[in-house]
């Protein structure tokens, strides 16, 4: 299927050769500046892995709403388990976003020092009973696109042109968000501004993004002034880069407006991971990124500070 975003082979990023990999990293520069979207091919994430996960977030969806109640993200300290409809508000002054969805994190045990000290989002996970299975693929595709998240930070790396292992302690013990999410058809009387998934940002360093077949996702193109599809690519992952990583190069790197409308008159799943970093890593404009003469658009923070105010942002507490 063809798309207005660009389509990157990322094989030369498991080459043992320096030129396979510079190669995909000036693919990765050309993207991250003009669009901040791009979709990935041959990424190494085990394909039938995926077609697991998709049919565990069907089962999920399906069940009824007394089970999936059992495992409310209001029963988490650290913004897990199942969020119903339309309660996250991702665009500033229209409808609450008409999706439902399921937080799965790193499993961090109750006793854990971070979870003791309250750290941000960092916990238990909680898991549907009704679906045994649930949990095993699910931690299996975590690590899967745990990796791919670390193989890509070293590509962006060399696309900055920096040295290939410049975000090694922003990638060690990072913090990520694996995010199931389901879309009901758009009704045909929405709300004023309802939409499936408001325009908005993402919040953390890279987002890699699963969809099934039903289509929905666009992306603001800005020089065209006009909103732009993101099909699905049989095997292929949407990459965007997130508000951090825009942050750290000082806008170098462009966080992209984009929305979802499930205009296909059926069900919609999707299935984005977030790679966010290890909380604790301080995020200060890259020098590479400061011209001569210019001076840092943020100041520095923590992966965890900005995560906090973007969660405070977009519900409101």
């Amino acid at each position: 299927m063809s798309t207005n975003l660009p389509l990157i082979d990322i094989a030369g990023l498991y080459s043992a050769g320096p030129a396979d990999r510079l190669a995909v990293a000036r693919r990765l520069e050309q993207a991250c500046t003009q669009r901040g979207f791009f979709y990935v091919i041959n990424h190494g994430v085990d394909a039938a892995l995926i077609r697991s996960v998709f049919d565990m977030g069907r089962r999920f969806f399906a069940l009824d709403e007394a089970s999936k109640q059992q495992v409310d993200k209001r029963h988490s300290r650290c913004n897990r388990g199942y969020e119903p409809l339309r309660a996250q508000t991702l665009e500033s002054g229209a409808a609450p976003d008409l999706k439902e969805s399921f937080y799965i994190g790193a499993e961090v045990p109750p006793d854990d020092p971070r979870v003791k000290a309250g750290r941000f989002n960092t916990g238990p996970n909680q898991w549907p009973a009704q679906l045994p299975e649930f949990r095993a693929v699910m931690q299996a595709y975590y690590e899967q696109a745990y990796a791919l998240g670390a193989t890509l930070m070293r590509g962006m790396a060399l696309s900055l042109h920096l040295p290939e292992d410049y975000f090694s302690a922003y990638v060690s013990d990072a913090a990520a968000t694996l995010r199931l999410l389901h879309y009901p058809p758009q009704p045909a009387n929405p709300a004023p501004g309802e939409k499936g998934c408001g325009a908005h940002t993402d919040f953390g360093g890279l987002t890699l993004l699963l969809q099934d077949d039903a289509g929905g996702l666009q992306v603001w193109d800005a020089q065209a002034g006009h909103w732009i599809d993101a099909p699905p690519v049989p095997g292929a992952y949407v990459v965007n880069i997130g508000d951090l990583m825009a942050r750290w190069t000082n806008d170098r790197y462009v966080s992209t407006l984009h929305r979802v409308i499930n205009r296909s008159g059926g069900e919609r799943y999707s299935v984005p991971f977030f790679f966010t970093g290890n909380p604790a890593h301080q995020i200060a404009c890259i020098p590479s990124c400061l011209e001569e003469g210019m001076t840092p658009r943020y100041a520095p923070v923590t992966v965890e500070e900005h995560q906090i105010a973007c969660y405070q942002r977009t519900y409101g507490a």
